[in-house]
């Protein structure tokens, strides 16, 4: 069955109509991150536990706050984790972070230092779980690969590509930089189309 020529180009203003509303595959996609959400990256570390703060926004995150919770060689234990917990609460209550992200556990040879790690890891995770935040972790070679591009990158090359995407006045303390490393991760990831998403804990 034949039809017509305004027929023809009926059809063709629809079908043309329909694929101008459809969005590139990989195109960047909204994100509640990418719109002044502020986000929380802890490397957690019984001595030195790095924390970054940043508040996502176009064209660049800014940064609000990062430190290193530092605990002497002659403190225990237990007073080391109160510590962690303490100063990460106070953070939580000063920026109200919408998401939190924590450095995942890796491989390490020596049990002692395994069983060291994983304490502050869940003291930290304990004080942010406390307030209700969301909490995901990233493994530190994925973290590397957003930010320098390489996995196996040097800390001081991590914390001299935060540096320059946060514009700030010197690289970060290493701790500390890893630390907003993984909030950069994490707001790359929630910025566009992502088939491997950060793993809620």
């Amino acid at each position: 069955m034949g039809i017509s020529l305004r027929q023809f180009e009926q059809m063709k203003e629809r079908v043309e109509g329909k694929a101008r509303k459809i969005s590139p595959v990989f195109a960047p996609s909204p994100s509640r991150n990418m719109s002044g959400g502020i986000i929380l990256g802890i490397d957690p570390s019984l001595r030195g536990t790095g924390f970054g703060i940043i508040q996502t926004a176009n064209p660049h995150p800014r940064t609000l706050a990062h430190g290193t919770i530092s605990c002497p060689q002659t403190w225990e234990r237990s007073r080391c984790l109160a510590k962690i917990s303490e100063t990460l609460r106070a953070e939580v209550r000063k920026y109200h972070p919408t998401v939190c992200v924590v450095e995942s556990l890796f491989f390490a040879q020596n049990l002692q230092t395994a069983m060291l790690l994983g304490e502050a890891r869940g003291a930290a995770i304990a004080a942010i779980a406390e307030s209700g935040i969301e909490i995901y972790e990233i493994a530190p070679r994925k973290v590397k690969q957003a930010i320098v591009g390489y996995g196996a990158a040097q800390k001081s090359a991590v914390a001299k590509m935060v540096q320059r995407l946060l514009n700030l006045p010197e690289p970060p303390a290493p701790d500390a930089a890893d630390a907003l490393a993984l909030a950069l991760t994490h707001a790359q990831e929630n910025s566009r189309y992502n088939l491997t998403p950060s793993k809620r804990i």
